[in-house]
């Protein structure tokens, strides 16, 4: 199945929640108002809302209480873009301008901080304990794994586990309560909701690592912004690091990254972009996410074989070959 076939399937549900959105950021302020909107309007793939309704889909399936756990995950993944944008300077993101790029840093941090005050307070309207405690240590892991982003900048001598904490941080962990939390709210077994969550991590590593190769490999039409921004921004990635493991191209690449550093990413990087793509780096990384797609369709073994089950495997394929 097509992606765009499971959306169609989910469409009427996905709607609702996409309502929900843009009445969860109604506020009377115009400025903050517009700056929330423009971001919502921007779109994505909302594939975080998709996973809690694929994984209430396990227990009692009921909208109208899914939708405090949607809602509220994809707000926080709104607002994360946002900050992320100003540290890195980014003046455009699927194509569109930044809310920083539109207005300035200040509306964009205020607009970020109002987002995420906003998700807080819809989850309130679940008094599960278990789902806010989940929630909140997904809140404090995403801001530890930005602030190991920024100290990493440039930083050459990373591991791939740092590389790996950091995606599964920044990422991954936010995908896995998605699919976790819809299933508590629907209340599903905890071993059902545990092996969603699996599911949710491994396929988020893979979708992290197919978006850094993207960023090496794309082209700006295809990922709404220009090849190589990562490494402008002195963010070092998987290929890179991978790339950095063979001595034949570790020092025309330290020497690149070096001139890149020294230039504030304000330079040329055709180079360092051609080095990384005749590189190994490229395949090796290619290999990591194929191996935690496999890992993902494998978590799902031994849950019951319903419609949801065959649509998650569906977007782990769908990761793991995307090209946009």
């Amino acid at each position: 199945m097509k992606l765009l076939d499971l959306y169609a399937k989910l469409k009427k549900d996905i709607n609702l929640i996409e309502k929900e959105l843009e009445r969860s950021i109604d506020v009377d302020h115009p400025v903050l108002r517009e700056a929330s909107l423009h971001l919502l309007k921007a779109g994505g793939k909302r594939i975080r809302p998709v996973f809690v309704l694929l994984g209430a889909k396990f227990g009692q399936y009921n909208l109208e209480r899914v939708k405090f756990v949607a809602v509220p995950l994809e707000l926080i993944h709104m607002a994360s873009l946002v900050h992320d944008d100003v540290i890195d300077d980014a003046n455009t993101r699927r194509g569109q301008l930044t809310v920083r790029s539109k207005w300035d840093n200040r509306v964009a941090m205020y607009a970020g901080d109002y987002i995420f005050a906003k998700a807080l307070s819809i989850i309130t309207q679940l008094p599960d304990p278990s789902i806010h405690r989940i929630m909140s240590n997904a809140l404090v892991e995403m801001s530890i794994g930005e602030m190991e982003q920024i100290r990493f900048f440039f930083h050459t001598g990373q591991t791939v586990r740092d590389y790996m904490l950091r995606i599964k941080r920044k990422t991954a962990l936010l995908l896995a309560i998605s699919c976790q939390l819809g299933a508590i709210a629907a209340g599903a077994p905890e071993q059902i909701a545990k092996r969603l969550y699996d599911f949710g991590y491994y396929t988020g590593m893979a979708f992290q690592i197919r978006d850094d190769l993207l960023d090496l490999c794309g082209t700006e039409k295809e990922i709404g912004k220009p090849p190589g921004s990562d490494i402008k921004q002195g963010n070092i990635t998987i290929p890179v690091i991978f790339a950095l493991q063979n001595p034949q191209h570790r020092p025309a690449l330290l020497e690149e990254i070096s001139r890149i550093e020294a230039c504030d990413g304000q330079t040329d990087i055709t180079a360092f972009l051609n080095r990384i793509r005749r590189s190994e780096g490229i395949s090796r990384a290619e290999t990591m996410a194929s191996a935690y797609i496999d890992k993902a369709i494998r978590s799902l073994e031994g849950l019951p074989n319903i419609q949801a089950k065959k649509d998650l495997i569906s977007i782990a394929h769908f990761v793991g070959n995307r090209s946009y």
